[in-house]
């Protein structure tokens, strides 16, 4: 069959166009280029003019095809809500997965959710067959709500708020890093310790709470109430509450040092304590929790508690893999990572003369 001339195409050229561009069947084709059986011999002549012409429709093979034959798409979904602004704690993880997805031969595919109760069918919806199993960032389901997941799908979560049942989690020792941080203030001299927390109910925020509350009764100093106030987890959600707590207590005096439920609540109190002509740390000294990319970009550098984000992006990764190719359904599993203290210059000793809040705070 001769080769007979191909229009320009505006589309991915198939099988079908190369066999017609080369003036051979479809079955040809595939068994040239996908390898595919035939009964018939195909000769050298023919094999050549066959690859000729995929090179010059520049021909891909259909990978959705083949992912059906092999029912693997070769492609892994992270599912959660980015928070307001940059958020450098799913960044760091989605760095973690994508190192390991790569190194693996795995693509990955990012889903968005706006509301966990409200979208929680959506992710049902992802498991359509584009991907083989999903990563779900710190989900805040309860175990009931793990039901509407589905079953053909493997998952792993990160921080979520609930074990789900079937489901690995993987999270880190939030609770020992929050202790070792307010331990560490108090070693450097810090009494009066402002906590900003995390969203009050969610297992995170509570575990940080914990840990402060556990290395103030370790040191003797007496939990005040008043030195905690729920800021939430974005930078909008932390000059907000920080300027909450200092309008509450104008012409009082001010914390010596501030114990941040994560980086980005830290950062927002450095804009804030500048913003008020003060100096960090020697009129007070901040930390926070996390260690993304930021706490090493500000002025000063932020003292902070690590957590292995990258690590445990990558580690999200190994899991998944072993579950789409291994047995879907092993017992709840928890890995705990540790932290790390991490001293940078956002934190000294207090000052020696106690400041007052601006009356105009």
């Amino acid at each position: 069959m001769p080769a007979v001339p191909q229009p320009p195409l505006n589309r991915p050229a198939t099988l079908a166009d190369v066999g017609r561009l080369a003036g051979v069947s479809t079955m040809a084709v595939s068994a040239v280029l996908n390898g595919a059986r035939t009964s018939s011999r195909i000769g050298e002549g023919t094999r050549e003019r066959i690859v000729a012409a995929a090179a010059r429709l520049r021909y891909r093979p259909n990978a959705a095809a083949r992912a059906l034959a092999n029912r693997r798409m070769k492609t892994l979904g992270v599912a959660g809500i980015v928070g307001g602004g940059l958020d450098y704690y799913f960044l760091e993880l989605f760095n973690g997965m994508l190192e390991a997805a790569a190194e693996h031969g795995e693509n990955m595919t990012v889903f968005t959710l706006r509301d966990w109760e409200k979208d929680a069918d959506r992710v049902a919806g992802f498991c359509d067959g584009r991907i083989d199993g999903m990563i779900i960032v710190a989900p805040q389901w309860a175990a009931t709500d793990a039901r509407q997941l589905p079953d053909h799908a493997p998952f792993v979560t990160l921080h979520s708020n609930h074990l789900l049942p079937g489901v690995t989690n993987i999270e880190s020792d939030e609770e020992t890093g929050a202790y070792e941080m307010v331990r560490h203030l108090v070693a450097v001299g810090h009494r009066r310790i402002l906590h900003l927390t995390g969203p009050r109910g969610l297992l995170g925020a509570e575990r940080r709470v914990r840990g402060y509350r556990r290395a103030l009764t370790a040191s003797k100093i007496k939990f005040e109430p008043e030195l905690m106030r729920e800021a939430g987890y974005t930078g909008a959600s932390g000059h907000k509450g920080f300027r909450s707590w200092l309008h509450d207590h104008r012409n009082q005096p001010l914390p010596s040092a501030i114990f941040c439920a994560n980086d980005a609540l830290a950062i927002a109190c450095l804009e804030e304590i500048a913003a008020m002509g003060l100096r960090v740390p020697e009129d007070i000294s901040v930390a926070g929790f996390d260690d993304a990319v930021g706490a090493r970009t500000t002025v000063p550098q932020l003292t902070t508690v690590r957590q292995p984000l990258r690590a445990m992006g990558r580690k999200a990764v190994e899991l998944l893999l072993e579950r789409v190719t291994g047995p879907r359904n092993p017992p709840p599993e928890n890995v705990v990572l540790p932290v790390e203290l991490v001293q940078r210059a956002s934190v000294s000793a207090p000052s020696p003369a106690p400041l007052l809040v601006p009356a105009d705070a």
